[in-house]
C-alpha cells in the first residue's frame, strides 16, 4: 500500500529495476558466450523469445549490443540467415575486464620506482596532472566556447560525452558539478591523487578555485564540486597554483 492505494502490481521503481537486471544477464551472456541469436539466448536464460527480443531492442538502443548477419560455414541453407547479435565496443567496457587492477598496478609501479612513501605519492599525482593535461585541449575548448555563466554546464556536456554522466545545478552562492558516474572510481579508492588532480583540473578550466565536496571513490553516491558564482567568468587557465592547491586539499575526501 502506498498512499492509501492498495494494489497488486508491483511498485514502477521494482519493475524498473527487474528489466535492467534481465537485460544485464542478456549482455553479460553474450559477453560470455559471444554473438548469439534471440533463441540461443532465450534457452540460456529460462525466457520467452519474445521476451529476449524486446530486451535487445533495448540494449541495442542503449549501443551495447548491436544486430549482426550470423556467419554461415560451408553451405548456406535456403531462407534468410539469423540474426545475431554481438556486444558494441561500449558494452564490452562496461563489464569489469582487470583494467582496474592493470590501471591500479601500474600506479604501485610508478609509485614504487620513485622511492615509495612521499616520493612516490608525490610521483603518483604528477602522473594524474600528466594525465588531465593531455586531455585538456577538447575540455578547454569546450568551456571557452560558452559564456561566463553557462561555462559550468559546458564543462558537464564534456565530461558525459567521455563517460562521467555528469550534471550541473544551481546551489547557494554557486553551482554544483556533478558526476554521478567515475570510469577510475575503484583505483581511486587507492590513489587519491587521481581526485585532486581532477579537482586542480577543474579549477584551472574555470578559471577559479573550486571545493570538492564528495567523492564516489571516497563511498559517496555522486562526485560533488562546488563551483562559487561568479568566478567561472575569470580568464580560464590562469588559476594561480596557491588556488590549485586549496582546491585539492579536500579532493577525494569528504570534508563533512
Amino acid at each position: 500500500m502506498k498512499y492509501g492505494v492498495s494494489s497488486t502490481e508491483p511498485p514502477q521503481e521494482e519493475l524498473a529495476t527487474g528489466e535492467r537486471s534481465t537485460r544485464n544477464r542478456i549482455a553479460r551472456s553474450v559477453l560470455d558466450h559471444g554473438p548469439s541469436t534471440a533463441a540461443d539466448l532465450a534457452k540460456r536464460l529460462g525466457l520467452t523469445q519474445a521476451a529476449v527480443r524486446r530486451h535487445l531492442d533495448s540494449l541495442v538502443a542503449e549501443n551495447v549490443v548491436e544486430p549482426r548477419e550470423q556467419r554461415v560455414y560451408g553451405t548456406r541453407t535456403r531462407g534468410r540467415p539469423a540474426k545475431v547479435f554481438a556486444l558494441t565496443d561500449c558494452g564490452r567496457d562496461a563489464f569489469d575486464q582487470s583494467y582496474d587492477k592493470l590501471a591500479a598496478d601500474a600506479l604501485h609501479w610508478i609509485s614504487q620506482a620513485a622511492g615509495g612513501g612521499e616520493k612516490g605519492e608525490a610521483a603518483v599525482a604528477a602522473f594524474a596532472r600528466a594525465r588531465f593535461a593531455a586531455q585538456a585541449g577538447a575540455y578547454r575548448e569546450t568551456v571557452e566556447a560558452a559564456p561566463p555563466e553557462e561555462r559550468t554546464e559546458a564543462l558537464a556536456r564534456a565530461l558525459s560525452a567521455d563517460g562521467y554522466a555528469a550534471t550541473a545545478r544551481n546551489a547557494p552562492v554557486g553551482e554544483q558539478l556533478c558526476q554521478h558516474h567515475c570510469p577510475v572510481a575503484h583505483v581511486a579508492e587507492q590513489y587519491p591523487q587521481l581526485c585532486e588532480a581532477e579537482t586542480e583540473f577543474f579549477s584551472e578550466l574555470l578559471g577559479t578555485h573550486v571545493q570538492r565536496l564528495a567523492t564516489i571513490a571516497h563511498g559517496d553516491g555522486v562526485c560533488t564540486t562546488f563551483i562559487p558564482r561568479g568566478s567561472s567568468g575569470s580568464s580560464t587557465g590562469q588559476t594561480t597554483r596557491s588556488a590549485s592547491s586549496s582546491s585539492a586539499s579536500t579532493a577525494g575526501r569528504n570534508p563533512a
